[in-house]
């Protein structure tokens, strides 16, 4: 094992984490504090760069810990100012990480886990099979690498990023612990100090872990639902079949209930051409949406190659989007960004050494059970 793996990185550690190293190390808690500041709002890389810490603590630190983001081995930007990261994890495999700019609005989608174990049958990610979670250092480094981009890192003068979404490669909640570290660090008032309603997280619906967050954190959620009933979501979102939709909305109002705010669930609906489009499926998604506070933002279909899918039309994206707004659902159709560099939703793939094999088994199984689901429905 190199001296690098030795030390400790202080980029994965929370607040209270930090704390307990400090306290392990025989120092004050409150420098706990001062180097938080100086990692995550001043961007230091190194101890030496810690001016109101004595130099016999610099260099205790030096010999024991250190600060080490993951390595971006790829950068593009598209002609829309989307930018795209691909950053090589500790596993050997690398990860996708997207800046979304808007404006005055900037979203960084984070990636939290290489390949993702979940196997959504519309989604590149999710064809690339798992290989593994990533650590609390390289889920908060995507977050300084997006900072760094712009220039000045110091963001206590200038938001660089203003929202957070863990809408990347994996799923988040079964990386939990290392994400609920991430997030708080992203929340906290001497690191990132992002509001609590500027960091979402989205899963796929996994039950028990939505139960579990609610009793250590308020980020905003999103729910990738995908599908307007449990026939064809046990196709599209296979973690359906163990936690299917009744299930899933009953969590997310427990989760709701815990808030002290009035914010709603984001329910996230990846519009597939002729397979969850049509006006039966919009009346059926809507009876979902008034069991919960919800908005619902509907996602385009992004071709990726062998996917078997397609991008619906205009027309239909507007006729599904138009029932949703009658029956008094706040809805959104997000744009598509990046697509040109594979930065949009649903095309994040990085470099995974799949241990599932999953890529072998590929499409073919998928459309032979939607068309037996379609021809149940008939």
């Amino acid at each position: 094992m190199s001296e690098s793996q030795k030390k400790v990185n202080l980029l994965g550690l929370s607040p209270a984490k930090m704390e307990a190293f400090f306290d392990e190390i025989g120092e004050k808690k409150f420098r706990a504090t001062q180097v938080l500041k100086w990692i995550h709002q001043l961007g230091a890389s190194s101890f030496e760069e810690m001016t109101n810490i004595s130099k016999a603590l610099r260099q205790k630190l030096t010999e024991v810990a250190e600060i080490r983001e993951p390595e971006v081995l790829m950068e593009k930007t598209s002609k829309d100012g989307t930018r795209k990261w691909v950053i090589k994890t500790d596993s050997g495999s690398s990860v996708e990480a997207v800046l979304i700019p808007d404006g005055e609005r900037k979203t960084l989608c984070v990636s939290s886990q290489v390949g993702c174990s979940l196997d959504c049958s519309f989604c590149s990610t999710g064809k690339q099979g798992f290989n593994s979670n990533l650590t609390t250092a390289e889920i908060i480094g995507q977050l300084r690498i997006a900072i760094r981009s712009y220039g000045d890192y110091n963001t206590t003068s200038q938001r660089v990023v203003s929202n957070v979404v863990l809408m990347g490669m994996g799923e988040p909640l079964m990386n939990f612990d290392n994400v609920v570290d991430a997030i708080t660090l992203m929340m906290e008032d001497n690191a990132y100090c992002l509001s609590k309603r500027r960091v979402t997280l989205s899963t796929a619906g996994v039950v028990p872990a939505i139960d579990k967050l609610r009793e250590v954190t308020d980020v905003s959620l999103a729910i990738s639902l995908h599908a307007p009933n449990d026939d064809l979501r046990d196709i599209l979102v296979p973690i359906n079949k163990r936690y299917p939709i009744k299930e899933l909305v009953a969590a997310c109002n427990r989760y709701l209930e815990n808030l002290n705010d009035k914010r709603v669930i984001t329910v996230e609906y990846t519009l597939i051409n002729g397979v969850n489009d049509k006006p039966e499926h919009a009346k059926q998604l809507l009876k979902i949406l008034r069991r919960m506070p919800s908005k619902l933002n509907i996602i385009p279909f992004n071709p990726f190659p062998n996917s078997g899918y397609e991008r619906p039309s205009e027309e239909r994206i507007l006729a599904f989007k138009e029932i949703i707004v009658h029956g008094g659902i706040v809805t959104t159709v997000r744009r598509t960004r990046g697509d040109e560099i594979d930065a949009a939703c649903g095309q994040l793939v990085g470099q995974v050494a799949d241990r599932t094999r999953r890529s072998q088994k590929y499409i073919p199984v998928v459309q032979e059970e939607l068309q037996q689901s379609q021809t149940k429905t008939q």
